[in-house]
């Protein structure tokens, strides 16, 4: 049996580290063709219209912007492996040091915003669900489903917008936008946060009531054990599966939700530099952003995979 589980994490490992590296391979080759499909010179679209030509050619030479396609792909890749993502069209900074200077920024609030929903999506969902249990409370019920369904409709930008002019503009509680100190993180936080932790606790409660239905909680209740020992020992840790993979996809889309609300509150992070370097049309930085941000969401992916796996070892022997 032990050798059979062993070979099961083998092959678990050995199928998603593969799933990585491909995903990894296809993500890298596109964002090395994002530059070369858009329309037009991009050294000349950074540079503006009035750049003198000499200019934009030792750009476009520093670059290697003038050597056949498959030679740059080849330095764009070993470029890679030495930590080198390019220069800046605009700057002239490495794009590496660009993004140095802004990923914490962004990491932070991300990571802030994740926790922030899962400490609130969880009592919200468990309480739902132990209130409408045994299908109780019918108007709480289908109040919470449908609240739960528009609030994570709602797009992040959207709901920063409306943070900023109720919280900051009208009632000026807090910093309109900038990293100025605590008080700044509040509602870039709570805008990223709101529709993940709707939707968490939407499919927490759904969990929930399925497992206070299974026989062993059946079993608990009858050794009258207490209930909130029951709902924390024993029904939250079963409903953390499905909880867990919700999570992890929404904590992806959190990290692209950032490239907006930053704008918003004008936040010092990547997704700030990256529709300002759309809009300067920077494209080295936008490629390398573009590559940072896919690999972090497939990053993420994969850990999810291996703490779901490491929760139920039993699909690790189930081919996908």
């Amino acid at each position: 049996m032990a050798q059979l589980v062993d070979n099961s994490w083998v092959a678990f490992g050995l199928r998603r580290t593969g799933r990585f590296l491909a995903s990894i391979v296809v993500l890298i080759t596109a964002a090395f063709l994002l530059i070369h499909l858009v329309p037009g010179d991009p050294v000349r679209a950074a540079l503006g219209p009035s750049a003198p030509l000499d200019l934009v050619e030792a750009r476009r030479e520093a670059l290697g912007l003038n050597n056949p396609l498959h030679i740059q792909f080849f330095e764009y890749v070993t470029g890679l492996f030495r930590g080198d993502l390019g220069t800046s069209i605009t700057s002239g900074l490495p794009v590496a040091d660009v993004i140095a200077e802004r990923l914490s920024a962004t990491a932070v609030i991300a990571g802030l915003a994740f926790v922030v929903a899962i400490l609130i999506a969880a009592p919200v969902g468990l309480g739902i669900a132990i209130l409408t249990r045994g299908q109780r409370r019918g108007s709480l019920d289908a109040g919470f489903t449908w609240m739960s369904v528009l609030v994570g409709a709602i797009p992040e930008f959207l709901v920063g917008i409306g943070l900023v002019a109720v919280f900051a503009v009208t009632l000026g509680w807090f910093p309109v936008a900038g990293r100025s100190g605590p008080e700044s993180y509040i509602l870039p936080v709570i805008a990223l946060a709101i529709g993940p932790a709707a939707i968490i606790a939407r499919i927490l409660r759904v969990e929930a009531l399925a497992v206070m239905n299974a026989d062993f909680v059946r079993t608990t209740r009858a050794k009258r054990l207490r209930p909130r020992l029951i709902h924390l020992r024993h029904v939250l840790p079963n409903t953390l599966t499905a909880t867990l993979t919700v999570a992890g996809l929404l904590l992806g889309g959190m990290a692209v939700g950032t490239v907006l609300v930053e704008s918003i509150f004008a936040w010092p992070g990547l997704g700030s530099r990256l529709v300002q370097s759309i809009i300067s049309m920077d494209y080295p930085v936008v490629q390398a952003l573009v590559l940072v941000y896919g690999a972090g969401i497939l990053l993420i992916n994969l850990v999810v995979d291996v703490l779901l796996a490491w929760m139920d070892p039993r699909s690790t022997m189930k081919e996908v």
